[in-house]
Formats: C-alpha cells, structure tokens, sequence
C-alpha cells in the first residue's frame, strides 16, 4: 500500500480515565487551533488499536501523542521517545488501550509497514482513574506538548499555522464535555 500521509499525528488513549485521554484532548485541541498543510493528517486513534493498522500502512512517518508511564519521571513530565524505544513503552500495560498500541505496531511490522519515523510525545500521568478531564500536573504541562508536537511537525518539514486565540479551554473535547454534561458527571 502506496504512502498516502506523509505525517500522521494519531492521539492515543480513552477520555473516560482521567490524564489517559491526553492525547485524545491534543489532537482535538490541535485541530482546532492550526491549520494542517498539506500531507499532514491529525486522527483521534482512541482506543481502536489493531483498526488504525490501515492508517499506519499509508503514512510514512507517525507521532503518537499519549500519556506514557516513566519510571522515576513526575507526573506532567514530558516524554519524547524515538524509533526503536517507542515499542518498550507502549508494551507496559498504563490502561486497556496501550495493549492495543503495542499491537498495532506489532502487526504494522508483521505486515512490513516500513514508517520511515515513530515518535512518541506524551505526559506522565498523575490519574487515569475512571474520570473525565485532566488532572492538574497534565493540564499544566499542556502548552509544552502542544508546542512539541508543532516543533516535531515542524522537524518533519511541516509547519502548523497557528488560528486566531481560542476564548474555549483548549484541552476541552466537545464530545466528552457533551457526554459529562448529558450525564450530570462532574470533573
């Protein structure tokens, strides 16, 4: 299958479980405030694991965004890993969703989808307890990632154009906040 994405930005994780959802939240908050050039896609991979494998066989290179579990790193640390140190750490089980992950690139290399980059771009998280919204050491550390992952397009040869300032809360997804509002959850 022909290259059809030349960078494929794919927020990981479930919105349901607290600092899990990060990069759910980035993505969406990504698509909002820049404009995308030409062959770059943004997609809100969610949980769906092995159903992203076609997403992944069309792009030739990839950034995750997710939270990512580090050992001795605080939560809301920043975390960056890079080809061959992005599947050690998706392998360690942070919430159902990273099973799938590790999957995902498994059966991307057992197809031989040859990504010509991975990058992973995350936070530590503080809770992914059942629970929607971030937690504070994440949500402070927002504006870090989001600038990250502009500077990894950027690294790629792809520029995100800034839109106009938002006045919403840019981590806010609006299915989730419908979802909370519909159910009367409070964050």
């Amino acid at each position: 299958m022909p290259c059809s994405v030349e960078l494929l930005i794919l927020g990981l994780g479930n919105v349901l479980c607290g600092d899990d959802g990060l990069g759910v939240l980035a993505v969406h908050a990504l698509e909002r405030r820049y404009r995308l050039p030409a062959g770059v896609r943004i997609v809100d991979g969610g949980t769906l694991g092995l159903s992203l494998l076609p997403l992944l066989q069309q792009a030739k290179n990839v950034v995750l965004v997710d939270a990512v579990r580090c050992a001795g790193e605080e939560p809301g640390s920043f975390v960056r890993l890079a080809g061959a140190e992005v599947p050690p750490a998706v392998r360690e089980r942070l919430s159902p969703h990273q099973i799938g992950v590790a999957d995902l690139l498994d059966g991307a290399a057992a197809l031989g989808c040859s990504l010509a980059e991975i990058v992973l771009l995350g936070l530590v998280p503080a809770d992914i307890s059942l629970r929607v919204g971030l937690s504070a050491p994440v949500a402070g550390q927002w504006p870090a990632l989001e600038r990250a992952i502009v500077a990894e397009a950027r690294a790629f040869g792809y520029r995100l154009t800034a839109e106009p300032a938002l006045e919403e809360d840019p981590l806010r997804m609006d299915a989730a906040g419908d979802l909370v509002a519909a159910l009367g959850v409070r964050g």
